[in-house]
């Protein structure tokens, strides 16, 4: 064997510099023929996850043996225990070896005319391993110290086996990684992962310097805007210009975590710190460390959860619900809310210290109604939206669909523009988009003209045909109507209708969620604020 050692170390280069399995294949065949009397090399693998057998590597030299090898050979899961068996018994085979016949005729099917060595090829545990096949020149034969040499080979060729596993591995997962990525996209209706800000060259210009201006620092930021103008997207834009933009960026709607949940959702809790806590959770604030938390709606959150949210902001230390230690994390803080804060302090809603901790650096994001240059550019940005996630032609608004959108009020903003371009979308259904379909088919509660008492909805009519029920999920405070009754008095009784309707159930196809239009979490915040029990609504119980 010393007399081989420069072989085996080119042997070694060969199997370690190629990725590929069939080029380091190839080359050891060529520089083989100097000492073994070798017409092909053939790899094979065993594929343990689909019970067979595959070729991935062939070498030939010049005088390559006639003798070929099918791609993939079928086993059975007794066939399967037989080669593993073999493997780790680590047996050379040779013509006339009755032990392990039923190996050769798995690796090697058929006739053979030529003489061949088959040495196993190990691999890591869990995956099946494979065979080094070695077939004589025409009419040569194979020596004890051609056995001998073959005995070398096999573990650089394990090596490079396992290497082209993980190889193939790689690309696999990679794959399904940029799948997912695209069907992602495609469910967000989106081209590329970074948000794009619509209106930074107009409506929003003024916003997006104020947001270069903060980015760089770790100052909080306070959004402040009504409901859709866009608040998430402009703390996406605060993150992605700061130094944290590597950092995770976590958003967390404090509107929509119940009041018992809050320290836990936001701080963690301990194993066993109360019922239900079976294992170490860790909060919002220590999931978001070392970049950026958008806390939405931060009015919402009660009083008690205020005065612990102080502490993080002030000290950068949370501590987890039932722990004994403080655990400092490093979060840049962006709160955003539609209620007036400011006069919440004043009323004492909101305590007056968390405001100054919070305002540090306010940036007002004004309503759509007062950037109308921002409706085009927004309309075919949704258009493509929508024709990505449904699947349709792409089909841009027509010149008098954009003029009836700049006519429109939106209530909602961008959000009740993006809704109502999809709705378009989906009536056009690819051939256009049927804009003032979409625009008539659910009039907004916050239209211009009195208020009415939800009777008067049932007879309402848009473009002949019956409205639906307007949405509650923006109503505000007490506002008067012409005939005295209030905002809350009117969305109280309408909300108890569709609950009639519905029996009390709230959430599923048939809740009173999806026929208001809204989210479940936000019809019961609403409840809640109008005292409104779902239980009223259901039916008794027969007796028995």
């Amino acid at each position: 064997m010393p007399k081989h050692l420069r072989l085996i170390v080119e042997v070694w280069r060969e199997a370690c510099r190629h990725i590929e399995i069939d080029r380091s294949t190839a080359a050891i065949a060529e520089r083989l023929v100097t000492a073994l009397p070798v017409g092909r090399l053939m790899v094979r693998r065993v594929d343990l996850e689909h019970l067979c057998i595959d070729t991935v590597a062939v070498g030939a030299v010049a005088s390559a043996a006639t003798a070929a090898v099918c791609p993939r050979t079928a086993c059975s899961a007794g066939e399967i225990k037989e080669l593993t068996a073999w493997e780790a018994e680590g047996v050379i085979i040779r013509p006339g070896d009755r032990t392990w016949k039923a190996v050769r005729e798995l690796l090697l099917p058929g006739e053979i005319e030529e003489d061949y060595l088959i040495g196993p090829l190990r691999a890591a545990e869990g995956y099946g391993g494979g065979a080094l096949i070695v077939l004589a020149s025409p009419a040569r034969r194979f020596e004890s110290a051609h056995v001998e040499l073959c005995e070398a080979l096999l573990e650089p060729f394990s090596v490079a086996l396992e290497n082209d596993r993980r190889l193939h591995e790689m690309a696999a997962l990679r794959e399904a990684a940029e799948a997912e990525a695209r069907a992602l996209l495609t469910r967000m209706g989106r081209k590329q992962l970074q948000e794009v800000v619509v209106g930074a060259e107009a409506g929003l210009r003024a916003v997006l310097e104020r947001v270069e201006v903060v980015c760089a620092s770790d100052v909080p930021v306070l959004l402040l805007g009504e409901t859709g103008t866009g608040k998430e997207v402009v703390a996406r834009a605060i993150h992605s210009r700061s130094p944290r933009r590597d950092k995770p960026f976590i958003r967390v709607n404090c509107g929509a975590i119940p009041g018992e949940l809050i320290d836990s959702q936001l701080f963690g809790h301990e194993r066993g710190s109360f019922t239900g806590a079976v294992d170490t959770h860790r909060g919002w604030f220590e999931r978001a460390d070392k970049g950026t938390l958008l806390l939405d709606e931060i009015g919402e959150l009660p009083p008690a959860a205020q005065v612990r949210l102080l502490r993080v902001v002030q000290d950068g230390y949370v501590e987890r619900v039932g722990g004994k230690q403080s655990i400092h994390v490093d979060v840049r803080i962006v709160a955003a809310t539609h209620r007036d804060l400011a006069g919440m302090v004043r009323q004492g809603g909101f305590r007056e210290d968390l405001w100054y901790r919070l305002a540090v650096f306010p940036i007002a994001i004004p309503p759509l109604r007062e950037r109308p240059e921002d409706i085009d550019p927004l309309a075919c940005h949704f258009a493509e939206k929508a024709a990505t996630r449904f699947g349709l032609p792409l089909v841009m608004p027509a010149p008098d669909d954009l003029r009836l959108l700049r006519e429109y009020a939106w209530p909602g903003n961008v959000r009740e523009l993006g809704t109502v371009i999809d709705r378009a979308a989906l009536l056009g259904n690819g051939v256009r988009l049927e804009v003032a379909k979409a625009l008539g088919a659910v009039p907004s509660i916050m239209d211009a003209g009195p208020v009415t008492a939800p009777a008067g909805w049932a007879g309402a009519t848009t473009g002949g045909q019956a409205s639906s029920p307007p949405s509650v999920a923006d109503v505000g405070p007490s506002v008067g109507g012409e005939d005295g009754a209030s905002l809350n008095e009117v969305t109280r009784q309408h909300i108890e209708q569709v609950l009639m309707k519905t029996h009390g159930r709230i959430e599923g196809p048939f809740g009173a969620a999806r026929r208001l239009g809204i989210n479940p979490h936000t019809l019961r915040y609403r409840m809640r604020k109008l005292g409104i029990a779902w239980k009223r609504f259901r039916p008794a119980a027969p007796r028995p």
